[in-house]
């Protein structure tokens, strides 16, 4: 009750508050704040301007009505020490959350165990949306947990991507858990609190402001393993989140984007930095994975004339474009003796590749396409 009290008094990622927290704990810090006077350098830090404030808010409070309306609201609080507090938060040290506020059915410390941040620009492009929702999708088809941020953009893309994945997301609100913004977002809230988690350090009823999307950006870097970031200018916050996940020591990548888009520059500056390139789900995986879960090798199309020895694919290539050759000729252009030149002749015929016509050859009129790097292959 007392942690629940604070987090109506302290804002998030208050370090100051974070260490009166540790020094004190909860009940006589509450006290303390709670009370006619302060003594002066009880509160190591704060000014006594700061004290004032912080008594102003600590009077409004009633202990206890906050933890009434999320039981209201069918949510939860959970604090440090429960069974079901993600302790990576614990590496967030004294802005480390006073407690979360939750909504959804699910153990929110399991899911964190195996979960990836997805975030990115509100004014996303259509490229960006695509590109979070199917990354969402296929990190939820391998039994990943999408965490995000709940915003318009390259948030609400991912949360929907993993839910049409039927697969399991979280948002990390700036407001209460029972405060639906942005109001566009109060369908895709209702989903997630039936399908997934809602999370806030805020009480209910609590509004977001500038300052809270930029300090929840820590919770969500410090509750998964790695964050991807889609889209995202110089300024954005998505790379605020990122820096989080680097001073935390978690995964951090980026999805590249046109090099003339402004809302890739900052992705690309990540990149050209520690952030690691990723392109789908199973490169995010081979990060954030365990050992051996490796993405598979990328490589072109096979074509016809790969499974040509290196001696039938200088034979095939030696034949010209139009018109016919001997197979001296195209021993001699090949650089191979001529009783080999016919062997490998006779191989390209039985494939398709070539013809035959009297004492001579020629390409067939309909080569496998990309058969003869004078034709386009290779």
């Amino acid at each position: 009750m007392a942690r629940a009290a604070l987090t109506q008094i302290l804002e998030p990622g208050d370090e100051r508050g974070g260490r009166w927290l540790r020094a004190m704990g909860a009940e006589e810090l509450l006290a303390l704040l709670m009370s006619d006077r302060v003594p002066a350098g009880s509160l190591p830090g704060a000014t006594p301007r700061g004290v004032d404030g912080l008594r102003a808010r600590a009077s409004a409070v009633v202990p206890g009505r906050a933890l009434d309306a999320v039981r209201g609201a069918g949510g939860r609080f959970v604090v440090p020490g429960d069974a079901e507090w993600p302790t990576q938060l614990d590496d967030l040290g004294d802005a480390r959350p006073v407690g979360l506020w939750l909504r959804g059915g699910f153990d929110l410390r399991r899911w964190a165990l195996r979960s990836v941040a997805l975030v990115g620009a509100r004014a996303c492009t259509p490229y960006g949306a695509h590109m979070a929702a199917a990354l969402a999708a296929g990190l939820a088809e391998r039994g990943w947990v999408v965490v995000s941020g709940g915003a318009y953009g390259v948030d609400g893309a991912a949360h929907r991507g993993a839910l049409a994945a039927g697969g399991a997301t979280v948002a990390v609100l700036a407001c209460g858990v029972d405060t639906d913004y942005p109001k566009g977002h109060t369908e895709l809230f209702g989903r997630i609190a039936r399908q997934g988690v809602l999370v806030s350090e805020l009480p209910p009823g609590e509004h977001p402001t500038p300052s809270r999307f930029v300090l929840r950006n820590r919770v969500i870097a410090a509750l998964t393993r790695g964050t991807v970031v889609v889209e995202a200018a110089y300024r954005s916050g998505s790379l605020v989140t990122a820096r989080a996940a680097q001073r935390l020591g978690r995964f951090t990548m980026g999805v590249p984007g046109p090099a003339t888009s402004g809302l890739s520059a900052g992705v690309h500056e990540l990149l050209r930095g520690e952030g690691v390139l990723v392109t789908d789900a199973a490169e995010v995986v081979e990060l954030v994975g365990d050992m051996g879960a490796l993405a598979p090798e990328r490589a072109g199309p096979a074509l016809p004339r790969d499974v040509l020895e290196p001696a039938g694919r200088r034979v095939l290539e030696a034949l010209p474009g139009r018109g016919t050759a001997t197979a001296r000729d195209v021993a001699r252009a090949a650089g191979v003796p001529e009783d080999e030149a016919r062997g490998r002749l006779y191989e390209l015929l039985s494939l398709g590749f070539v013809e035959r016509r009297g004492t001579a050859w020629k390409l067939a009129p309909r080569p496998i396409r990309g058969s003869n790097a004078r034709r386009g292959g290779a």
